[in-house]
């Protein structure tokens, strides 16, 4: 493959992280609104201590998993945020 065909690929997945990130926002949206009614805290440290378990054992690399981690978190750091945002429009 020549660069302009790898950074087609790229693009494309760029689009495709792009949606999967909003829909995966969207789901700890309907998350946080429900931790509201049940009256739970929108931070839950064992529940994040098990997302980065499950994808350090899932990742196949090249990204080793202090890699992988530091994405996960930033994600998850910005849902939270979205969360607590939300919840205080509610």
């Amino acid at each position: 493959m020549d660069i302009d065909s790898i950074r087609i690929k790229i693009n494309q997945l760029d689009n495709e992280l792009l949606r999967i990130f909003n829909e995966r926002a969207a789901l700890a949206l309907e998350i946080g609104h429900l931790k509201k009614k049940l009256n739970r805290p929108i931070y839950d440290p064992k529940r994040e201590k098990l997302i980065f378990d499950r994808i350090k054992q899932a990742n196949p690399g090249p990204l080793d998993n202090d890699a992988v981690v530091r994405l996960f978190e930033r994600v998850i750091d910005e849902s939270r945020s979205l969360e607590r945002i939300r919840s205080k429009g509610e």
